[in-house]
């Protein structure tokens, strides 16, 4: 069985996830490839904030990529939760949202 196996979590199988996460840790794939691919973060920097190996940071990274539908369908499901939280004002997203605010 592969390393990554043992990294990675699929949101099918997490007990405290509903997306692919690291084993054990709620910081997820998603996450880690925004951090590392969209904001140019180093791998090691990200993998010091959150207290990761490396890695598990490429573990990550390459499970987002071995897995191109799996993660099309978190972000259109997170899209999904995302519109139905500005169209509802009873759904709190922010601090702004808290009554007193």
């Amino acid at each position: 069985m592969s390393k990554q196996m043992n990294t990675v979590v699929s949101g099918d199988e997490s007990k405290i996830h509903d997306e692919p996460h690291i084993r054990d840790r709620r910081i997820t794939v998603s996450h880690i490839h925004a951090l590392v691919e969209e904001r140019g973060l180093d791998a090691q920097t990200v993998a010091d904030r959150f207290d990761l190996t490396i890695s598990d940071v490429y573990h990550a990274l390459a499970y987002y990529h071995d897995h191109p539908e799996e993660m099309r369908m978190v972000e259109e499901h997170r899209r999904e939760l995302h519109d139905a939280a500005e169209a509802d004002p009873g759904i709190i997203t922010g601090p702004e949202d808290l009554p007193g605010a």
